[in-house]
């Protein structure tokens, strides 16, 4: 009986109206935190992403942007206009469905110190967001830097102030998030300066105990890829012994607390800390973080962690956004496609308050039809995860495309580096290569001697002995001239000879193992050599039908 009265007072406290104009939703990270504008790959979401979020429950996004590297850079930093077709159509999407949309400036690097003349960056470019935004509606949000690190509160405090007053100066309309120091630590919420403005929301993040929240990540100083299954709550049986690499730094020190910081009670009385800020302060108050990583944990332990400190947000209407919707912080399975109708964590979802979408059995069908790769954008159910070395690609470029508005321009890549094009979920191309179907593409050189190929590289399994397997042709010029025009080449799937494969640092020689069945991605790669001084065009890529 406790527990059922338990749960009914969350919900009861969950429908009481926040400050905040909105409750609970989610941060759709790797979309916009690309390294320049021309490698977002704007297909990676979708209006109908935006449409299944708001179908949980959610009534907020944050959508993180690597803003300062899609401008000119210094000393003007004038943003790109490609960034604002983009964030335009996001907004038109959020704004039909009423989803409130924060745009949070994502520009740092983790794992260096917040420069105390970031101002003169700041300043610039939210001055221009505000002027492109000003007229637009009250669903849209500005967040003026995610997570500053290493810079003084005092400092922080003058610079956030400063970077208001030049928002301000130019539009009086749109709420800004602001957040402390120290990586928006809720710790640091009572070293912020009073502000003047009355029309801001508090941010800050949600990560504790530390060590429970990031086992497994490697990106954090020392790594902790070696931590994992560490018990929430707290038990002493079922607590790992703490890894040799690991002793003697200041995660042994948490891991020592831990039978004190790794429970509810603790958890209680941070967020506790938080709304006694949040009454003072008098200002509306959001987490714009908090989650667990999802690799190196117990499923049953990274639920009862957000069932907690969701509940406790609930009671003291902190509004909130889980970490990630989809990603290793996020709201899906680990080890599945994250495919919203079938890989959806339903009992996360559930300790979230979010509504629990029927999730269905994944079946991969047989592709018998021709399908794009790229026209314009990357095609639908493709996924960009390139590997550039010293190289570029900007899959925008509007120097003399094919057709229509955009091609892909590939340049400055070492040997090895690769434009790689995962499909989301994997595809059985089987039937496509034994009747003749054929990847069809439109490309342009001025570089008489170059060669790269082309391959597509199916799944590793579990089988023994099995790797990813690829299967190559070589462009070159045997198969089309390198006169600077575009030229329009075709190769049958079933011309196309198997390669080996590179697997944990090994190579492995051909064995007849490629599999159509089961393709996880298409690659362009410059395997002969680099191609710095080389620019490559690609326009119109897709499987075709064959020629008659």
């Amino acid at each position: 009986m406790k527990r059922v009265v338990f749960f009914l007072l969350i919900t009861i406290n969950s429908a009481f109206a926040l400050d905040t104009p909105f409750k609970h939703g989610v941060n759709i990270t790797g979309w916009f935190q690309s390294p320049s504008v021309g490698q977002v790959q704007f297909t990676k979401y979708t209006k109908q992403d935006l449409i299944d979020i708001k179908s949980l429950g959610c009534d907020v996004v944050r959508l993180p942007i690597n803003l300062h590297a899609m401008t000119s850079g210094s000393p003007d930093y004038i943003i790109e206009p490609l960034l604002y077709t983009f964030l335009d159509q996001v907004f038109d999407w959020a704004e039909e469905l009423e989803l409130n949309l924060i745009l949070e400036n994502d520009s740092l690097d983790p794992q260096t110190d917040t420069p105390i003349t970031i101002g003169n960056i700041l300043i610039p470019v939210w001055a221009q967001m505000a002027n492109h935004y000003k007229n637009r509606s009250t669903y849209l949000y500005y967040e003026i830097l995610n997570a500053p690190l290493g810079i003084s509160n005092q400092n922080w405090n003058i610079i956030q102030n400063n970077v208001i007053d030049a928002i301000r100066a130019i539009d009086t309309t749109h709420t800004i998030l602001v957040g402390p120091a120290n990586g928006n630590s809720h710790s640091n919420l009572e070293d912020m300066l009073p502000f003047t403005d009355d029309n801001l929301i508090i941010t800050f993040h949600f990560y504790d105990p530390f060590i429970f929240t990031h086992q497994g990540v490697d990106s954090t100083d020392p790594s902790l890829e070696s931590l994992s299954d560490i018990p929430f709550p707290y038990s002493c049986n079922n607590m790992p012994e703490l890894p040799e690499d690991l002793q003697g730094t200041w995660i042994e020190s948490a891991y020592g607390v831990y039978d004190s910081d790794g429970n509810p009670l603790e958890i209680f009385s941070l967020i506790n800390n938080i709304a006694y800020f949040k009454e003072q302060s008098h200002y509306p108050v959001f987490c714009g973080e908090f989650g667990v990583y999802r690799e190196n944990v117990k499923n049953s332990y990274r639920d009862m962690w957000h069932l907690w400190v969701r509940m406790f947000f609930d009671i003291y209407k902190i509004s909130w956004a889980a970490s990630e919707y989809k990603g290793c912080f996020g709201i899906f399975e680990k080890d599945t496609y994250e495919l919203y109708n079938y890989d959806l964590n339903e009992t996360l979802l559930g300790f979230l308050g979010f509504k629990i979408p029927y999730q269905s059995e994944f079946y991969l069908w047989t592709d018998t039809t021709a399908f794009n790769i790229y026209d314009d954008y990357i095609g639908q159910n493709i996924i960009e995860s390139s590997t550039l070395g010293a190289g570029q690609v900007n899959y925008y470029s509007d120097n003399s495309p094919a057709s229509d508005d955009y091609c892909i321009h590939f340049t400055g890549v070492d040997q090895y580096g690769k434009i790689t094009l995962r499909f989301i979920p994997i595809k059985d191309l089987s039937w496509l290569a034994a009747n003749n179907y054929a990847i069809d593409f439109y490309v342009r050189s001025d570089d008489p001697v170059t060669k790269f190929d082309l391959r597509f590289v199916d799944t590793k399994t579990d089988y023994p002995n099995d790797h990813p397997w690829r299967i190559r042709y070589k462009i070159d010029n045997t198969i089309t001239t390198w006169d600077g025009n575009w030229h329009h080449v075709q190769i049958p799937l079933n011309s196309f000879m198997e390669h080996g494969s590179f697997d944990d640092g090994q190579w492995y020689d051909p064995i007849g193992a490629f599999n159509w069945h089961e393709i996880d991605r298409f690659e362009i790669v410059s395997e002969y050599g680099d191609l710095i001084g080389t620019d490559l065009y690609f326009d119109n890529i897709s499987i075709v039908s064959p020629i008659p």
